[in-house]
């Protein structure tokens, strides 16, 4: 089930990220019909290289903007005719963050109001936030400053009064092959031929491949009716076994926990779980202004309720990827 993207023009935002860059690829094979993509990001040498990937004259729905999410009179402007935003800046790097969290909340929650305001301001239809498994119980800068995002955009759907846009947000663990991603860390550590640096010997991750990342947000550009969660149902790995795939001769760095960081991730706790559905490949968390409206919800997606003890942790997970999974997907990233 996707969405009906040609003929609209969109925003991405951080769209020379990693996200971005894919979903700029996707637009550029299978809808060629969009009336106009900006790229907006605040980035110089990726707004470069990207248009050397995807170049205007062969491409000439798409734009480069240069531009920070932090200025909202540049986003005004920027909004004006844009039918669908999906907002995917943020400041990500969980380390940096826990030292300057000022600059983490400027970009991730003011920066997520900044791009709320513009969205109404401009009657934009759609908006999907993308959001991580580290707002969940968050413990790092990082983690609360998505969260704060996270509920921005999940209120604003509760002013009955506004029909548009329809909000939603789409929350996943770490992309496989990302910039932000462990892949690439790996592979540059057996390339300089030194020690893999492994934080916990026990840690453990959710993984999602672009692909999936994408369908998500087109599932939820279809279906948001404002102000739901939408979690993709994907695989856990062990981050030790992922190093010994990517270099088993290699030696191994027990270094401990970053600051920030989590042995295990999550995806939903116990109290959002009792208002969440379950689908075959999703789970849908209903805001609270909507939980009385759970048997439509359960209707239109076929869906089952869920129940406190229904956790969704990446220790705990009933799909895992092994060392032979992980080496085909390695395979075809690299």
């Amino acid at each position: 089930m996707s969405a009906e993207l040609n003929g609209k023009s969109i925003l991405i935002t951080g769209g020379t990220g990693y996200f971005g860059r894919k979903f700029v690829s996707l637009l550029t094979q299978h809808y060629q019909g969009v009336k106009r993509v900006v790229i907006y990001s605040r980035n110089e040498l990726k707004q470069y290289e990207m248009e050397q990937e995807f170049p205007v004259h062969q491409y000439p729905f798409l734009e480069y903007v240069l531009g920070d999410v932090r200025d909202i009179d540049h986003l005004l402007r920027i909004c004006e005719g844009i039918d669908i935003i999906i907002h995917a800046a943020a400041l990500k790097q969980v380390s940096t963050a826990e030292v300057n969290p000022a600059e983490c909340i400027k970009t991730n929650i003011i920066g997520s109001q900044n791009v709320i305001t513009a969205a109404i301001a401009h009657n934009v239809q759609k908006l999907v936030a993308i959001s991580t498994d580290k707002a969940v119980a968050p413990i790092s800068v990082y983690g609360a400053s998505k969260l704060c995002a996270d509920k921005l955009f999940i209120d604003v759907n509760r002013d009955k009064n506004l029909k548009n846009p329809v909000i939603s947000v789409v929350r996943y663990g770490n992309v496989m092959g990302s910039h932000a991603s462990v892949i690439p860390h790996f592979l540059h550590k057996k390339a300089q031929n030194k020690p893999i640096t492994i934080t916990h010997p026990e840690a453990t991750r959710f993984a999602i491949t672009a692909n999936n990342a994408m369908d998500l947000v087109l599932f939820a550009l279809k279906n948001a009716e404002g102000g739901e969660v939408f979690i993709p149902k994907i695989p856990s790995f062990k981050v030790l076994d992922l190093a010994k795939v990517i270099c088993p001769n290699c030696n191994y760095e027990i270094i401990g926990l970053r600051p920030g960081e989590k042995i295990h991730e999550e995806m939903l706790t116990a109290s959002e779980a009792i208002h969440t559905l379950e689908t075959d490949k999703y789970y849908i968390t209903l805001p609270h202004y909507k939980i009385a409206q759970k048997e439509h919800y359960i209707k239109k997606f076929n869906a089952r309720s869920l129940t406190e003890k229904d956790v969704y942790c990446s220790e705990k997970n009933t799909q895992w990827l092994n060392k032979e999974d992980l080496q085909k997907l390695i395979q075809g990233l690299v």
